[in-house]
Protein backbone atom coordinates (compact mmCIF):
# COMPACT_ATOMS: atom_id res chain seq x y z
CA UNK A 1 0.00 0.00 0.00
CA UNK A 2 1.62 3.03 -0.93
CA UNK A 3 0.38 6.06 2.21
CA UNK A 4 0.83 9.63 1.38
CA UNK A 5 0.96 12.20 3.92
CA UNK A 6 -1.55 14.43 3.83
CA UNK A 7 -0.61 18.41 4.86
CA UNK A 8 -4.24 18.87 6.20
CA UNK A 9 -3.60 16.72 9.66
CA UNK A 10 -0.08 18.45 10.78
CA UNK A 11 -0.76 20.21 13.88
CA UNK A 12 0.85 23.82 15.10
CA UNK A 13 0.37 27.42 14.82
CA UNK A 14 0.59 29.85 12.08
CA UNK A 15 2.77 32.79 12.34
CA UNK A 16 -0.36 35.18 11.93
CA UNK A 17 -1.96 32.81 14.71
CA UNK A 18 1.59 33.59 16.86
CA UNK A 19 1.40 37.30 15.94
CA UNK A 20 -2.05 37.79 17.13
CA UNK A 21 -1.70 36.02 20.45
CA UNK A 22 1.26 38.15 20.88
CA UNK A 23 -1.06 41.19 19.89
CA UNK A 24 -3.49 40.49 22.78
CA UNK A 25 -1.03 39.99 25.27
CA UNK A 26 0.55 42.87 24.75
CA UNK A 27 -2.82 44.84 24.95
CA UNK A 28 -3.67 43.16 27.83
CA UNK A 29 -0.23 43.65 29.65
CA UNK A 30 -0.76 47.18 28.87
CA UNK A 31 -3.70 47.83 30.17
CA UNK A 32 -3.18 45.79 33.17
CA UNK A 33 0.41 46.83 34.43
CA UNK A 34 -0.44 50.53 34.85
CA UNK A 35 -3.80 49.73 37.12
CA UNK A 36 -1.42 47.14 39.35
CA UNK A 37 1.07 49.94 39.54
CA UNK A 38 -1.43 52.30 40.91
CA UNK A 39 -2.81 49.62 43.40
CA UNK A 40 0.95 49.23 44.74
CA UNK A 41 1.66 52.90 45.12
CA UNK A 42 -2.48 53.09 46.79
CA UNK A 43 -1.36 50.43 49.60
CA UNK A 44 2.17 52.07 50.32
CA UNK A 45 -0.08 55.61 50.78
CA UNK A 46 -2.28 53.75 53.35
CA UNK A 47 0.86 52.34 54.93
CA UNK A 48 1.97 55.55 55.67
CA UNK A 49 -1.32 57.20 56.65
CA UNK A 50 -1.03 54.23 59.33
CA UNK A 51 1.99 55.19 60.56
CA UNK A 52 1.53 58.40 61.18
CA UNK A 53 -2.07 57.88 62.86
CA UNK A 54 -0.18 55.06 65.05
CA UNK A 55 2.53 58.36 66.25
CA UNK A 56 -0.35 60.99 66.92
CA UNK A 57 -1.91 57.97 69.00
CA UNK A 58 1.55 57.37 70.98
CA UNK A 59 1.57 61.31 71.46
CA UNK A 60 -1.53 61.61 72.75
CA UNK A 61 -0.45 58.40 75.13
CA UNK A 62 2.85 60.48 76.00
CA UNK A 63 0.60 63.28 76.52
CA UNK A 64 -2.26 61.83 78.74
CA UNK A 65 0.73 60.84 81.06
CA UNK A 66 2.89 64.05 80.75
CA UNK A 67 0.75 66.74 79.93
CA UNK A 68 3.08 67.99 77.04
CA UNK A 69 4.02 66.25 73.90
CA UNK A 70 7.41 65.07 72.90
CA UNK A 71 10.19 65.19 70.03
CA UNK A 72 11.94 62.01 71.70
CA UNK A 73 11.78 59.18 69.47
CA UNK A 74 12.65 56.88 72.29
CA UNK A 75 9.87 58.33 74.61
CA UNK A 76 7.47 57.87 71.69
CA UNK A 77 8.55 54.02 72.25
CA UNK A 78 10.50 53.83 69.10
CA UNK A 79 13.75 51.32 69.61
CA UNK A 80 16.74 52.69 69.70
CA UNK A 81 17.83 51.55 66.06
CA UNK A 82 15.24 53.76 64.80
CA UNK A 83 15.64 56.27 67.81
CA UNK A 84 16.03 59.55 65.48
CA UNK A 85 14.41 61.50 62.96
CA UNK A 86 13.65 60.71 60.57
CA UNK A 87 12.05 57.26 60.97
CA UNK A 88 11.56 55.19 57.69
CA UNK A 89 8.47 53.30 58.30
CA UNK A 90 6.32 50.27 57.52
CA UNK A 91 8.15 48.47 54.26
CA UNK A 92 11.16 51.30 54.13
CA UNK A 93 8.64 53.59 51.72
CA UNK A 94 8.22 56.51 53.54
CA UNK A 95 9.58 58.46 56.49
CA UNK A 96 8.00 60.45 59.20
CA UNK A 97 9.69 63.94 60.62
CA UNK A 98 10.63 64.24 63.55
CA UNK A 99 7.40 65.82 65.64
CA UNK A 100 6.61 69.56 65.14
CA UNK A 101 5.93 70.50 68.97
CA UNK A 102 6.04 74.31 70.08
CA UNK A 103 7.19 74.94 73.28
CA UNK A 104 5.45 74.85 76.25
CA UNK A 105 4.01 78.77 77.29
CA UNK A 106 4.05 80.11 73.68
CA UNK A 107 0.74 78.52 72.56
CA UNK A 108 -1.60 75.97 73.41
CA UNK A 109 -0.11 72.03 73.48
CA UNK A 110 -0.02 70.81 70.02
CA UNK A 111 1.93 68.43 67.42
CA UNK A 112 1.88 68.43 63.88
CA UNK A 113 2.96 65.03 62.32
CA UNK A 114 4.83 64.82 58.51
CA UNK A 115 5.43 61.29 56.35
CA UNK A 116 6.87 61.87 52.87
CA UNK A 117 7.76 59.53 50.72
CA UNK A 118 12.12 58.34 50.91
CA UNK A 119 14.05 59.99 48.43
CA UNK A 120 15.66 57.58 47.00
CA UNK A 121 12.72 55.02 46.91
CA UNK A 122 9.85 54.22 44.31
CA UNK A 123 7.34 56.59 46.03
CA UNK A 124 9.54 59.31 45.48
CA UNK A 125 8.06 59.87 42.17
CA UNK A 126 4.50 60.00 44.17
CA UNK A 127 3.54 63.47 42.35
CA UNK A 128 -0.18 63.91 43.62
CA UNK A 129 0.37 62.72 47.15
CA UNK A 130 3.77 64.24 47.98
CA UNK A 131 3.50 64.51 51.99
CA UNK A 132 1.07 63.28 54.59
CA UNK A 133 -0.12 65.41 57.58
CA UNK A 134 -1.84 64.81 60.60
CA UNK A 135 -2.03 67.25 64.13
CA UNK A 136 -3.27 66.71 67.52
CA UNK A 137 -6.55 68.23 66.52
CA UNK A 138 -7.03 65.35 64.39
CA UNK A 139 -6.84 67.10 60.79
CA UNK A 140 -5.21 64.98 58.01
CA UNK A 141 -4.06 66.74 54.94
CA UNK A 142 -2.03 66.13 52.28
CA UNK A 143 0.03 67.81 49.82
CA UNK A 144 1.27 67.24 46.13
CA UNK A 145 4.92 67.66 45.35
CA UNK A 146 4.21 71.54 44.66
CA UNK A 147 2.55 72.40 47.63
CA UNK A 148 -0.78 72.32 46.76
CA UNK A 149 -3.91 70.61 48.72
CA UNK A 150 -4.46 66.84 47.80
CA UNK A 151 -5.81 65.84 51.22
CA UNK A 152 -9.25 64.69 49.70
CA UNK A 153 -7.74 62.72 47.03
CA UNK A 154 -4.81 61.16 49.36
CA UNK A 155 -6.41 60.73 52.79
Amino acid sequence: MNHAYSSSGAGGFTLIELMITLLVVAILSAIAYPIYEHQVQESRRTEARTALLELAAREERYYATNSAYTTSASLLGYTSAAGSWPIVIGSGYYEMDKPAVPASGISAPSFSLTAVPVASGPQASDSTCASFTVDSTGQETAADSSGGDTSSTCW
